[in-house]
């Protein structure tokens, strides 16, 4: 009997708890949100929704939301955390972006992705469903992670990744959607014209009253899969000790806190696809 095909990138996001680094995020989330300017009424898709750091913000603002990710323990965490709001139009639902199976066409007024739907494996196909199930009229909102940027997260990947083994034959770098051609190349193979797409950098800020950078960088490395994987690496070459000093000190020298907590901005693109 064969074992089942394991999908590599929910054992990635299911490995580890995302939640404990969601908890950094969600001014930022809220802020992202609110510069979208919505309106009641909108039918939205938070795709790679993690446990709601954006699909809340949208459900409160009287959005009907429906959330999706990969990771089924965010999933229930999403659903636990629209069920203690009394978010009753907000639901979570586990599904893969590179095939919303069971969502019909031209569903939502809006699919917003926020470093979520970067992470799936076939990007063109992801730029596809995404068209799919926006309506005309509609749009198609992402934030990613840009390659090589010399901010935080940027730099924690490119460190992570360093000390990891070479990917395999066909990986597609999710760093790749930070990159203004490739944006465009893959809308453009889902039918959406250049002069659709529109490009700017924004920042995000991941926020901690009480953790200092130390305390952040220890739950990235027990909490955020590509972390844990690299640590996992790193202590077969005996090298754990070096990847957690790099991290702290990368943490350390963007933190703009002031009061022993973490502060730490990182650059995104924000990507608007008008349909």
């Amino acid at each position: 009997m064969k074992e089942p095909v394991i999908n590599p990138n929910k054992a990635l996001w299911e490995k580890g708890d995302f939640t404990t680094i969601a908890a950094f995020m969600r001014e930022s989330g809220e802020t992202v949100v609110e510069s979208l300017g919505v309106k009641s009424p909108l039918r939205a898709l938070d795709l790679g929704c993690g446990d709601g750091t954006t699909a809340l913000p949208l459900a409160r603002l009287g959005a009907e939301v429906t959330g999706i990710d990969i990771a089924r323990n965010l999933v229930a965490a999403g659903n636990k955390r629209a069920a203690e709001h009394g978010l009753r139009r907000l639901r979570f639902l586990e599904g893969d972006a590179c095939n919303l199976q069971g969502i019909d066409d031209n569903a939502f007024d809006l699919t917003l992705s926020v470093f979520g739907a970067m992470f799936a494996a076939k990007p063109f196909d992801v730029a596809k469903e995404m068209v799919r199930v926006t309506k005309p009229g509609g749009a198609i909102v992402m934030g990613n992670w840009i390659p090589n940027d010399p901010t935080f997260v940027s730099q924690l990947l490119k460190i992570s990744s360093s000390f990891t083994p070479p990917p395999s034959e066909g990986f597609v770098s999710p760093m790749l959607w930070g990159v203004d051609s490739q944006v465009v190349d893959r809308f453009a193979q889902a039918g959406v014209p250049r002069e659709k797409v529109s490009m700017t950098r924004d920042t995000y800020y991941f926020v901690s009253a009480s953790k200092g950078p130390a305390d952040f960088i220890g739950l990235f490395r027990r909490f955020y899969g590509p972390t844990m994987n690299a640590f996992e690496a790193a202590e077969q070459s005996g090298r754990a000790e070096e990847l957690h000093s790099q991290l702290v000190d990368l943490a350390k020298a963007h933190n703009k806190s002031t009061n022993d907590g973490t502060l730490i901005p990182a650059t995104f693109l924000k990507v608007t696809v008008s349909l």
